[in-house]
């Protein structure tokens, strides 16, 4: 009995689906069918059922942007078209309405933020000349000076800087590399992300003023460092896995005079660079990320309109399925090198302690190199000889350094200091030049209180909320 009701059920509906592709046809194929004719067609279809659609008759279609068919209920019982149509153009109305009552939102505020007041330094370059200490902000987009004896007392909110430079002319946004011209006292800040220039200020310059000069650079740049005797400026490219040269001076869309890039450099996410003009050698940190350039690769993308028509600009782009996640290294090249160039020297392994190798600093009296490990709270030194999976000469690590998170380098060699900036805690610390193990610094920068912690936000993008958890999880 159910059986023979769920097939009458089913005939019923093919019927009626019958009826409506009928209907459809006609609508589709009849450009000029009145509502009335369509309406008549659908009548006879259910008066006289076939089993299938009928092909009713066949037209050209309206030509693009002539008017459309009408809507026409599929049946005399049924008008589901017209609805549908009703329902849209009360729907289309009702907005309208709201279009011209716009809701008032701009008096509403956040409920609360998550957001570090303080800044986070991420370079710092010392001016021995005039007895200043330069350190970039990632946080609030700035660059601090301070005098370079400073001290903040632990029971201090911060120390005062002599000098800010900071706001929408002066071009500055997420700066992480730094270097001050010995001669002059001009300030280099290069920026890694949303500005694809690299800034350069005179030493008095403060407040929100336009750089005295500015050159255009491939997106992603991050380290700098600068050959005085040849004067030389070398720029690594993060997301390109490059190293472009270019005169000290260029400015603007001045091209590259060099470019080191290529899969035989073992360059994999390059950050901090350093040169050791003695022995004619430049140094890299990478943190391992690779992936490779497609064949056909066009120019390194730049939010500045430059680099189509430049020479020795990086290749952009990526062949699909080749990222790589390789050990951090620190690779050696010749000085002049250019092109696809392999290293002299890999410095790779788990005995070397690296975790996100970040700033560099050759030390050519000693013949030292200084490397900011960021993940692992810690400054290594290795011989500028340093070969292979080799432990560092010397550790500079422990809860009584302050270090956190350092990922700024700098050595006053007229001081014989050594200087780093804390991203995780607010502070610049500054140590003797053979400082090791867990000693304390000499002196502390710090741009909020001791005890508050630095929230580590740089550059968030996506946001997710665990709700097993109640936390809130921001990649960066």
């Amino acid at each position: 009995m159910g059986l023979s009701k769920g097939k009458s059920v089913r005939n019923s509906v093919i019927a009626v689906v019958a009826v409506l592709a009928a209907a459809g046809v006609w609508l589709l194929f009849s450009g000029e069918a009145t509502p009335e004719q369509v309406q008549r067609a659908a009548m006879a279809a259910v008066r006289m059922p076939s089993g299938a659609p009928q092909l009713i008759a066949m037209e050209a279609l309206p030509e693009a942007g002539g008017e459309m068919c009408e809507w026409a209920p599929a049946s005399a019982e049924t008008s589901l078209f017209a609805a549908l149509q009703e329902r849209q153009e009360m729907r289309a109305a009702a907005m309208a309405a709201n279009d011209e009552r716009p809701l008032d939102r701009s008096g509403l505020k956040p409920v609360r933020m998550i957001r570090d007041p303080y800044a986070a330094y991420s370079s710092v370059a010392v001016d021995p000349v005039r007895n200043e200490v330069v350190l970039t902000d990632e946080n609030l987009f700035q660059i601090l000076v301070y005098d370079r004896l400073a001290n903040t007392p632990p029971t201090a909110k911060m120390t005062e800087p002599k000098r800010i430079i900071g706001g929408e002319h002066t071009k500055i946004e997420f700066q992480c590399g730094l270097y001050i011209d010995p001669q002059s006292g001009d300030i280099f800040a290069v920026n890694n992300d949303t500005v694809d220039t690299m800034v350069i200020f005179s030493r008095e310059a403060k407040g929100d003023v336009p750089p005295t000069r500015e050159l255009y650079t491939p997106h992603g740049t991050f380290g700098i460092a600068v050959d005085e005797s040849t004067e030389e400026m070398f720029l690594t490219v993060q997301h390109e896995n490059s190293v472009v040269v270019y005169h000290k001076m260029a400015t603007k869309k001045d091209a590259p005079i060099r470019l080191v890039q290529g899969p035989r450099t073992g360059f994999a996410d390059p950050h901090g660079i350093a040169l050791d003009t003695k022995n004619q050698l430049m140094f890299v940190t990478n943190h391992g990320s690779f992936h490779a350039k497609s064949p056909d690769a066009g120019p390194a993308v730049s939010y500045i309109d430059v680099g189509a028509d430049l020479p020795n600009w990086p290749k952009g782009g990526q062949s699909p399925g080749s990222g790589k996640y390789f050990p951090p290294s620190i690779t050696v090249y010749p000085l002049k090198a250019n092109g696809d160039v392999a290293p002299l020297r890999t410095i790779q392994g788990p005995r070397t302690q690296m975790n996100w190798p970040t700033g560099l600093a050759v030390n050519e009296q000693r013949g030292e190199l200084y490397v900011t490990n960021d993940m692992e709270d810690s400054i290594l030194v290795f011989d500028v000889t340093a070969n292979g999976d080799v432990a560092p000469k010397r550790v500079l690590k422990g809860p009584k350094t302050l270090l956190k998170n350092p990922t700024g380098v700098w050595l006053d060699m007229k001081n014989n200091e050594l200087w780093s900036a804390n991203f995780g805690n607010h502070s610049a610390t500054v140590y003797p030049m053979t400082a090791s193990g867990d000693a304390a610094p000499l002196r502390v920068i710090r741009s909020g209180p001791l005890e508050e912690p630095a929230l580590g936000i740089g550059n968030p993008h996506p946001i997710a909320y665990d709700s097993k958890r109640e936390e809130i999880i921001v990649p960066n």
